[in-house]
């Protein structure tokens, strides 16, 4: 049996569905750091709701529990997307979403038509829309956007044919559109519009809103500053080297973070262009991805087999896990990898923060009411009940 698979039925038997909470130290840590970037006028807020900040920076990986929707925004497959030249993955979200959107139009004897855009990436046969690439962004934005969390996106055929240049005979008055980009990712598109929602709470003072958005987005950021985050091979499921994921991203800084790693980074730094930045923070991960496997794969070859994994105690339960020393031995190959992401995911965080402050044209935070958290306590309790009961809908990173 293939070493990855072992471990990963192993552990599944010793500890069923018990809690991950342990594994939650990354998000939290890096969210707590990031305050301690901003400047005066932001850092006393922020200092003053710093437990919020950190305890719910994980709020976006238990949502995962609750919603099919959730798990795609953790990650984007780049490799999936032809990376060199990265010509196949359009910036804008709504360019990439319909560059890889089929309309399917549906008769009553089930016969069906598969249209899309002249500008689409798909490979295949299908009939081209007379609708000019240029207006794709009122396109989505004017038919998609309000259907895209329904279980099927329908459009009504008259809308789409007021784009078209021409008439089109569609076969259906209900217009099926298939989206077949989602499934691999919409990490930098989804950062996008949260700093864009985070702008408009700070504009609007609006202290729960900044507060909740600024933990969440945190996560996000954490999750680009992680090189298995940008790949198919999310969980070394594609290379014989199941768990590396955890491996990488919990294991190794659980152990060496607090006594190793340096985590005052600085002063947050204004980004005059965030969009593009979301880009740079996601492809300088994948650069990395390479060593990240083949140091694990050679490491795993060479070192001892029954060196490489431990039993340990966790929140009450027997779990087996890498041994201290394998991780060490693997951390020290990395070269300070680790360490220097999370660094970077902490800049990186603090610097959007402060930049959408900036852009909201630096409001005051110091006269800010203090929100009355328990408005959302049936919401937070209904998130724990589906975390701690439920399974993850969608791409698991560390069970596969």
């Amino acid at each position: 049996m293939k070493r990855g698979l072992f471990f990963g039925l192993f552990c599944l038997l010793l500890t069923g569905f018990a809690s991950p909470d342990w594994g939650f130290y990354g998000h939290r840590k890096i969210n707590r750091m990031a305050v301690f970037t901003l400047p005066p006028e932001m850092i006393g807020f922020f200092k003053k709701h710093i437990e919020y900040i950190t305890q719910h920076s994980v709020d976006p990986d238990k949502r995962r529990y609750a919603t099919k929707f959730e798990a795609v925004r953790h990650y984007i497959d780049i490799d999936h997307w032809d990376v060199a030249p990265f010509e196949k993955v359009p910036r804008l979200w709504h360019d990439a979403f319909l560059s890889y959107a089929e309309f399917l139009s549906i008769s009553e004897t089930r016969d069906t038509t598969s249209y899309v855009l002249p500008c689409h990436f798909l490979e295949g046969e299908y009939s081209t829309l007379p609708i000019s690439c240029d207006s794709s962004y009122a396109l989505y934005y004017d038919l998609i956007q309000s259907k895209y969390y329904d279980d099927e996106i329908l459009i009504d055929a008259s809308s789409l044919q007021a784009f078209s240049e021409e008439s089109i005979q569609f076969a259906s008055n209900n217009i099926v559109v298939v989206d077949h980009f989602s499934e691999y990712g919409v990490l930098p598109y989804h950062l996008s519009q949260y700093y864009d929602k985070l702008v408009k709470a700070f504009v609007g003072r609006e202290t729960k809103a900044i507060l909740r958005l600024c933990a969440e987005m945190g996560h996000y950021i954490g999750d680009a500053h992680v090189p298995l985050h940008t790949t198919e091979n999310y969980n070394g499921q594609l290379t014989d080297q199941v768990g590396i994921h955890g491996f990488w991203e919990s294991r190794l800084p659980e152990l060496f973070a607090d006594d190793d790693y340096d985590f005052f980074v600085g002063r947050a730094e204004y980004v005059e262009e965030v969009k593009p930045y979301f880009w740079d923070v996601v492809l300088a991960s994948h650069s990395h991805l390479d060593e990240v496997l083949a140091v694990e794969k050679e490491l795993s070859q060479s070192y001892p087999q029954d060196q490489q994994y431990c039993f340990e105690e966790r929140l009450e339960v027997t779990i087996q896990t890498q041994c201290t020393d394998y991780a060490a031995a693997y951390h020290g190959q990395l070269d300070g990898m680790v360490e220097l992401r999370m660094r970077d995911a902490i800049l990186s965080i603090g610097s959007i923060w402060y930049s959408a402050w900036i852009d909201a044209g630096q409001p005051d935070l110091n006269n800010l009411d203090s929100p009355l958290w328990t408005e959302s306590k049936e919401e937070n309790d209904e998130l724990e009940k589906q975390y701690k009961g439920g399974s993850i809908l969608g791409r698991n990173h560390d069970n596969e």
